[in-house]
């Protein structure tokens, strides 16, 4: 008779969704079910559906099931889903403000179920007013050694684990070292004029106010001023009219880049697509003003891209190890206060217009060699901190710690109850 498998419940952006959230969560759920000893039920979020019927994933079958969710869900579903498959841990990542449902019912999740929380929030001063939410869970894995300092500071009674995130190498790497792909992109280049005889930078995010869209528009503007408007191109993956962020299209007919200098790729693509365009660039910026990891930017070294990003949350940790640099790391010039309800306050690093044309320019005048040798280090890098295989290791021996120490439903232990008090 075969030993029941393994049940956990994911949280998070759909895991089929390209965004860093989904991409991390696909890994993690990939790296558990080929061990043979998991199964998982996925509440897809953050992507509208055109059908809401559970579903099967092709080449896991019954082992992976994706239950398709407005938003991240809400009480009810979690509820639903709860008694219905009855899963053994709960796994759930993104901006805990998204989850305020989830903290106001853990303690009738608790008691069955251990909480597992991916953490992403990459903002100082550590958040206190987190403090209810973080206790609230059995374990806190962490994306950066920022988010890894803001739990530890906020809480010490939960467990937490530092585990950057990872990217897969055999997916993203230099294609000009391969024949076959270096010919595909001899021939994307030739297909596109506008590409042809000019310095190329990409841009890979979400069109939020925090990710600086439209700012790096203006910026770049400023950039082809002092080098000449046929001299370079911007390549922006994004949606080009999300309702966080700005209307780009229109704000590039504005600027007067409507002529070639900007490039809008709109349409969601796989992995593979996604990192010949890596390799079409000269380099990449990631200019966010807050940012917990960025992805994109460990997508971007391990194809041998530098980069040029801010100096902040787990940007920091991927552009330099301390002594090598693999790209252009800019230090904040200023830390803007914002806040809501929710959240009463943190600081936003943001960054100098010229600061940033500066930085274009220095990639811009590198000589190609120089760009080439940080390429390398850059993968380098990679490999030896952000491994793929190591990051699906370590998250089996997380899930198969949380399981063993805390157990689950009828097996469920060290776990504090509540306790009503006489008074």
């Amino acid at each position: 008779m075969s030993e029941r498998k393994i049940k956990v419940l994911t949280l998070s952006d759909h895991p089929m969704l390209p965004s860093g959230v989904g991409t991390q969560t696909k890994y993690i759920i990939e790296g558990l079910l080929k061990t043979g000893k998991y199964q998982v039920i996925s509440l897809g979020g953050a992507i509208q559906h055109p059908d809401y019927t559970p579903t099967k994933t092709e080449e896991w079958g019954d082992d992976w099931i994706v239950v398709p969710v407005d938003g991240y869900g809400n009480d009810s579903q979690i509820r639903s889903v709860l008694q219905q498959f009855k899963p053994d841990i709960l796994y759930f990542m993104t901006d805990p403000r998204f989850y305020e449902w989830l903290w106001n019912m853990e303690d009738e999740i608790r008691e069955n179920v251990p909480m597992v929380y991916y953490h992403v929030w990459d903002n100082y001063p550590a958040p206190v007013f987190n403090k209810p939410w973080y206790d609230s869970n059995d374990f806190i894995a962490t994306i950066s050694k920022v988010t890894s300092n803001v739990v530890r500071e906020v809480t010490s009674d939960v467990e937490e684990r530092y585990v950057p995130h990872s990217v897969n190498t055999d997916c993203f790497y230099n294609l000009n070292k391969d024949p076959e792909g270096k010919k595909a992109l001899k021939n994307t280049i030739s297909d596109n004029p506008a590409l042809q005889g000019k310095f190329k930078f990409f841009w890979n995010n979400r069109n939020a106010r925090r990710k600086q869209s439209g700012t790096l528009m203006f910026w770049f503007k400023k950039f082809l001023d002092k080098v000449g408007h046929d001299k370079a191109v911007l390549m922006m993956h994004t949606e080009v009219n999300d309702p966080n962020g700005q209307p780009l299209e229109y704000l590039a007919a504005q600027l007067g880049l409507n002529n070639g200098q900007v490039i809008f790729s709109k349409q969601k693509i796989p992995p593979e697509q996604l990192a010949v365009m890596y390799n079409l660039v000269d380099c990449t910026i990631n200019i966010a003003d807050a940012e917990g990891f960025g992805l994109g930017t460990l997508e971007s070294l391990a194809c041998e891209t530098p980069i040029i990003v801010n100096m902040t949350g787990g940007l920091q940790e991927q552009v330099t190890d301390g002594e090598n640099w693999f790209g252009i790391g800019i230090e904040p010039a200023s830390k803007a206060i914002i806040g809501s309800l929710t959240v009463p306050f943190i600081r936003e690093d943001r960054l100098n217009e010229d600061d940033v044309v500066d930085a274009m320019y220095k990639m811009y005048t590198m000589p190609k060699e120089q760009r080439d040798k940080m390429g390398e280090a850059g993968r380098n890098h990679v490999l030896k901190n952000y491994n793929f295989e190591d990051y699906q290791k370590t998250w089996v021996e997380i899930m198969n710690h949380i399981h063993e120490k805390y157990g689950s439903w009828e097996t469920r232990k060290n776990h504090k109850k509540w306790e009503l008090l006489e008074i």
